[in-house]
């Protein structure tokens, strides 16, 4: 059994440990909620544009009267190929199983799509180093293949704090690679979040653009009870809201504005407004997943930190219990000693 200095010293140790996650898990908790703020500020401004998009496809030739054809380069389908696969991942660690699910997630899509070539795009330092560390780096999409599966490009600080300018720019590059048949289609990996303990890891369709408005589900992956537990635990000792904000009489109104039968005068010709919007509505849509995935990241690191506090709490009590135990024993043989000696005495 281990004395009594080094049992205090253990203590002392793990009171330390659990005032650091303790907080930790209050930081998270306060960047939480500014991230749901942030998701929920961005929402209004995605809902109208894709309620502008609806108008607009009733208003302007989508297809071309004549042959058929797609008129707009983004919802041309042609057959799969070459697939490019947006990871979004966090930049640091100690966030529990979050980043681990996320890149199994892309592990095992890449895995359903073994017989096609497959480019990856790193959005996080998390996937950056775990893909850097299997598939080779390829300067750009179209250039010789290193290897079916290569990655083409890292996006490194972005999830710190998910910027509309980042998204954007990504979104034009995927738009590009598209555009110009180096890519047949592109997807999304990334933490769908709707609440503290609503949350999945998803799959969604970026490019072609299938129906506006619509989200596509390639893959989904739902929380484990025992999550959804810890998930709950921590909310409640953090004092975060586990219900997401209600915005149904908003979402109600500004779809209004996309079934409302008005005809709207526009500056420009509907065509051109609507070849130009849809390479935004790609920028928001891989905002609004940058955005969720930061939340969710937060999230799941209040979740582990809170999962280390308690621990902590518990390991204290042991070794409490075995310091007095110890201390218990050690007076015992103590008394032992002097009741012996003073027997011998006399």
């Amino acid at each position: 059994m281990a004395n009594l200095l080094d049992i205090r010293r253990r203590i002392r140790s793990v009171r330390n440990t659990r005032q650091i996650t303790k907080a930790m898990q209050m930081v998270s908790a306060a960047k939480l909620r500014r991230a749901q703020e942030r998701a929920l500020a961005a929402r209004p401004y995605a809902q109208m544009l894709t309620n502008v998009l609806k108008s607009l496809v009733s208003r302007a030739d989508v297809y071309d009267p004549e042959t058929g054809e797609v008129l707009h380069p983004l919802l041309v389908r042609r057959e799969e190929k070459t697939t490019l696969l947006i990871v979004v991942s966090g930049e640091k660690g100690l966030a529990g199983a979050f980043n681990s699910n996320i890149l199994k997630a892309a592990a095992k899509y890449i895995d359903v799509k073994k017989d096609k070539n497959i480019d990856v795009l790193a959005v996080g330092r998390k996937a950056r180093d775990y893909f850097r560390r299997r598939y080779p780096l390829a300067l750009e999409p179209g250039e010789p293949r290193k290897g079916a599966i290569q990655v083409v490009g890292e996006y490194v600080g972005l999830m710190n704090r998910a910027q509309f300018a980042s998204a954007r720019e990504i979104a034009e590059r995927v738009t590009h690679l598209y555009t110009e048949g180096k890519v047949d289609s592109v997807y999304i990996v990334y933490n769908e979040f709707k609440s503290v303990i609503a949350q999945r890891l998803v799959v969604d369709d970026v490019l072609p653009i299938r129906a506006i408005g619509e989200q596509a589900h390639e893959m989904t992956e739902e929380a484990t009870e025992e999550q959804l537990k810890q998930r709950l635990e921590a909310a409640k000792h953090a004092g975060v809201g586990i219900r997401g904000a209600d915005t149904a009489e908003i979402d109600k109104k500004a779809a209004g504005f996309a079934t409302a039968e008005v005809d709207y005068i526009y500056e420009q010709p509907p065509e051109r407004l609507f070849r130009d919007l849809l390479p935004r509505y790609i920028s928001v849509q891989l905002f609004r997943a940058m955005l969720e995935s930061e939340a969710a990241e937060h999230a799941a690191r209040m979740t582990a930190m809170d999962s280390a506090t308690s621990n902590a709490s518990d390991m204290i009590d042991s070794l409490t219990l075995a310091m007095n135990r110890a201390r218990q024993a050690k007076i015992t043989k103590e008394i032992i000693e002097i009741v012996s000696g003073a027997a011998a005495a006399q």
